[in-house]
């Protein structure tokens, strides 16, 4: 009789199922909020195109500024108030579809669509990569930190220098930089919840996790869609 180690074997498969558990929370709170995002910018250009083309410059910068605050506000909140969290990440993504819509009227149905099946194929690729690779991604973190810093200081450099060419290519680097975060992050969330499992909420994790991945998404799906727009133009 081995007192130490008590059906090790019911404990392993009980892991396996928690740790499954947490990921179809986390995957269904993003595939939601991509969703709520598409259907946001739907209604918005469908229903209120003429309100939308008399909208005042002000409120385009509100709404590029508010999404900074709903980020930090769920990074914050989520451990604590999961309930908050998952408000936060909804409303969250009824602003960025709202954002959007300013966006679409500068590309076609076709482009629109080509760009969400292409950041859609990418991302079920990366994070089936990051969730069930072996390898230790933990690395990762730092240089693609570092990356993304410069290459935000770079696109800002450009968007005083308004070079097309510059910006066809930054959208290239965007691509490969948040292709690497998702399969990084989706490595990550994952790892957190071994280490926080009993600590922090399940719900709160998944939130927190579904924010960094839908995050990721809205980011691959902008720059392919100026990829795909430009190519067009070309």
């Amino acid at each position: 009789m081995d007192n130490f180690s008590p059906n090790p074997e019911r404990k392993h498969v009980q892991d396996i199922s928690a740790v499954n558990s947490f990921l179809t929370k986390m995957y269904s709170l993003m595939v939601l909020a991509v969703l709520v995002s598409a259907a946001t910018a739907y209604i918005t250009t469908t229903l209120f195109s003429n309100a939308l083309a008399t909208m005042p410059q002000a409120v385009y910068w509100i709404v590029v500024i508010v999404p900074i605050f709903l980020c930090l506000g769920i990074s914050f909140k989520a451990a604590a108030n999961p309930g908050l969290g998952f408000v936060l990440l909804m409303i969250l993504s009824v602003v960025y579809g709202f954002e959007f819509s300013f966006i679409a009227g500068a590309f076609t149905s076709a482009q629109i669509g080509g760009a969400f099946v292409s950041a859609a194929a990418i991302f079920a690729a990366m994070a089936l990569f990051g969730t069930f690779t072996k390898r230790d991604l933990t690395n990762w973190g730092s240089y693609l930190g570092a990356a993304t810093i410069g290459f935000l200081v770079a696109w800002l450099v450009n968007l005083f220098l308004h070079s097309a060419a510059v910006t066809y290519i930054f959208s290239f680097i965007g691509v490969i930089i948040f292709t690497l975060w998702i399969a990084y992050d989706a490595h990550s969330a994952k790892r957190i919840y071994s280490s926080y499992n009993g600590q922090v909420s399940d719900s709160s994790l998944a939130i927190m996790g579904a924010l960094n991945l839908y995050l990721d998404f809205i980011n691959i799906f902008m720059f392919l869609l100026q990829i795909f727009g430009m190519s067009s133009d070309r």
